[in-house]
């Protein structure tokens, strides 16, 4: 019995140095194609508002905003009243797209 256990060990070893140098074949590989391409700079994101949406992100909160802003305008009667519903509307809508068009799931 523990011949044949002896002669699986040294089966699972031998397989386990053909992988472990597999492995490091492919790790060598890796690293010489690394060294051979050149480096270029990380490209870095403006930080500004429009370089974190997307075109079809900024044409929707646009549309979407002069809709509420046409709704508010066309079926609100008071003036003040009217004027009031947009200027909440302007000062929620940055915390709106937040919420709604977070990359943060």
């Amino acid at each position: 019995m523990s011949k044949e256990r002896a002669r699986r060990r040294a089966e699972r070893e031998a397989l386990a140095a053909r992988e472990k140098a597999k492995a490091a074949r492919r790790r060598g590989r890796r690293e010489a194609l690394r060294r051979l391409k050149p480096t270029l700079p990380r490209r870095r994101r403006t930080g500004t508002l429009l370089a974190r949406r997307t075109r079809v992100e900024r044409a929707g909160i646009a549309a979407l905003t002069l809709v509420l802003v046409a709704a508010a305008w066309f079926l609100v009667d008071p003036l003040g009243l009217r004027l009031l519903l947009i200027a909440l509307l302007v000062l929620a809508l940055p915390a709106v797209v937040v919420i709604a068009l977070g990359r943060r799931t």
